[in-house]
């Protein structure tokens, strides 16, 4: 997306949604677009190490992890770690796994990254799931946070679930079928709608997403 779309979907957000508007003009500009610039299989990982641990653990392993593979985090160099070496930087023998399992999918082509552009929304998520241990919602967080995808709605965020609850004044968290419902009215700037989302938790890292209620995998 550029500027002009983060202006056009601004002004329509304001327009369609009235508590939405508030938190618009509560927080600025969207910061969608201001995360860590990385290629894609550096993501991926990235994505992977962070699955259901704290942002400080998983930061100290991830820069474990890279102090490892002095070429940069590729394939090949994933693949030529050894459990030991994955061990004694802090990484799970089940994510060791799902990064050895996405190395050689990428390596034998199985998984081509290059060309995930090319492909519609739910296209790269089946793309992605086909590695162990990525699940839709890492899918999802890829197509808003590294393809910059403008109408993703991850209903199975905790972030998202408590901040619509608070924002709307539910007295629960709503069902994957409701934010369905109130989401329509964020089209075709859904990806957008979340970031302010998150951001009214105020969690001191607006562009992060909250821990997911549920994994696929």
């Amino acid at each position: 997306m550029s500027p002009v779309d983060y202006t056009r979907a601004r002004r329509l957000l304001l327009r369609t949604d009235p508590v939405l508007a508030a938190l618009i003009r509560a927080h600025g500009p969207c910061g969608l677009a201001d995360g860590i610039r990385i290629d894609y299989f550096s993501a991926l990982v990235r994505s992977i190490i962070f699955q259901q641990l704290s942002t400080k653990a998983a930061s100290t392993i991830h820069t474990r992890l890279v102090a490892l593979l002095p070429d940069g985090v590729t394939a090949p160099g994933i693949a030529a770690l050894t459990e030991e070496q994955l061990r004694s930087v802090g990484i799970s023998r089940q994510k060791s796994l799902y990064l050895r399992d996405l190395s050689e999918k990428v390596a034998s082509g199985a998984l081509t990254l290059e060309g995930v552009e090319a492909l519609d929304d739910e296209g790269v998520i089946a793309a992605l799931t086909t590695v162990k241990g990525i699940g839709r919602w890492t899918a999802e967080m890829f197509l808003m946070f590294r393809l910059h995808r403008p109408d993703v709605l991850p209903v199975g965020d905790l972030g998202i679930l408590t901040a619509v609850q608070r924002a709307y004044g539910l007295r629960k968290r709503p069902t994957p079928e409701r934010l369905h419902k109130l989401g329509e009215a964020w089209k075709p700037y859904r990806s957008i709608a979340c970031w302010y989302l998150w951001r009214s938790l105020d969690n001191g890292n607006a562009a992060q997403p909250r821990r997911v209620v549920k994994r696929t995998r």
